[in-house]
C-alpha cells in the first residue's frame, strides 16, 4: 500500500529516477521553462514526491517538470537548490508505477491511452479491477473495457488513439470487431475497419450509453462514493438525455463532451 511516510528537505543530488518510473509524456521545454520562472520567483511551492525504496535512496514519482527546471537552474546559478522539499512515499513497485500515473494523469493533458500499460501491468500484479479504479479514481467499467480491448488493440489502432486521431469509443468498436471475428481473420478484420475510417464510413452503429449500462455504472459509484452530488443544469440534463437517446444530430458530439464533463462515472 502506498503511503506517505514523510516531509523531508533533501540533497537534490539524491533524488534519482528510476527506470521503471518515468514521466508518463516527453518533458514539454515550455512547462520546464514556465517552471523555471516561477520557482526563482516564488520559490517551489509544490515539493517533488520521491519514493524512498530503501533507507535515504530517493527516486521521483511526480514533479519531472519542476525538477528538470530546477537542474536548469542549478546550471545557470550554482549553488541554487542544493537541497529541496520532498513528500516521501513508501510501497511496491507496481504500487509507486500506478501513483507516478495517477499524478501525472491528474495534470489536464493525460490521454486515455496513457493508463494501458499500468493498468494492464497492474492487473498481472494480482490487482483486483476494483482496486485499480479506485486507486486510479476511475470506474470498474472503464478499467475491465481497457482490460478486455488492450492486449489484442491493433497497434495500428493504438497509435491513432494516441495521437488523438480516433475516439476511444470508436477504437473500442474496432476492437469488438477484431474479438467477434473468425480465427485467422483478425488482421483482415481491423483492415477493413481502419479503411473504412479512412473513407469517412461509420465503423459501426454507435452506443455510448444506454439506461441500464448508466444505472449500473452509477450504482457502482455510489458504492465507492456514498456521498458524491451533482450539481446540473437543465442543459446538462438534456444532453444526458440526448445521450442516452442516441440521437445522431449534429451536436451529438458536444453533448457527449457535455455529459462526459458533467456525469465522469457515466461515460469512458
Amino acid at each position: 500500500m502506498v503511503t506517505t511516510k514523510r516531509y523531508d528537505y533533501v540533497p537534490i543530488d539524491q533524488v534519482l529516477e528510476h527506470p521503471l518510473v518515468q514521466n508518463h509524456r516527453e518533458l514539454n521545454a515550455s512547462k520546464v521553462a514556465h517552471y523555471q520562472d516561477d520557482i526563482l520567483k516564488n520559490g517551489l511551492l509544490e515539493p517533488l514526491v520521491v519514493w524512498e525504496r530503501k533507507s535515504r535512496e530517493y527516486f521521483l514519482v511526480g514533479g519531472f517538470h519542476r525538477l528538470a527546471a530546477i537542474r536548469r537552474i542549478r546550471a545557470e546559478r550554482p549553488g541554487y537548490y542544493d537541497r529541496v522539499d520532498v513528500r516521501v512515499v513508501t510501497g511496491e513497485l507496481e504500487e509507486i508505477r500506478a501513483l507516478n500515473l495517477k499524478l501525472n494523469a491528474d495534470r489536464l493533458d493525460a490521454k486515455i491511452s496513457d493508463y494501458f500499460d499500468t493498468i494492464v501491468y497492474l492487473n498481472n500484479a494480482n490487482w483486483p479491477v476494483e482496486r485499480i479504479a479506485s486507486f486510479l479514481d476511475k470506474s470498474t467499467g472503464w478499467v475491465e473495457d481497457i482490460l478486455r480491448y488492450v492486449p489484442g488493440m491493433d497497434p495500428r489502432v493504438r497509435a491513432l488513439l494516441h495521437g488523438d486521431q480516433l475516439s476511444w469509443s470508436k477504437a473500442k468498436q474496432i476492437c469488438r470487431r477484431v474479438l467477434a471475428a473468425p480465427p485467422g481473420e483478425e488482421k483482415r478484420t481491423a483492415d477493413a475497419a481502419l479503411q473504412e475510417l479512412e473513407g469517412g464510413e461509420k465503423v459501426e452503429p454507435t452506443y455510448v450509453l444506454t439506461p441500464k449500462v448508466a444505472q449500473k455504472r452509477l450504482a457502482r459509484h455510489l458504492e465507492s462514493h456514498p456521498q458524491a452530488t451533482y450539481t446540473v443544469s437543465a442543459q446538462d440534463l438534456y444532453s444526458l438525455l440526448t445521450v442516452l437517446a442516441h440521437k445522431n444530430t449534429p451536436d451529438a458530439e458536444r453533448h457527449l463532451q457535455r455529459v462526459r464533463a458533467i456525469f465522469p462515472s457515466l461515460v469512458d
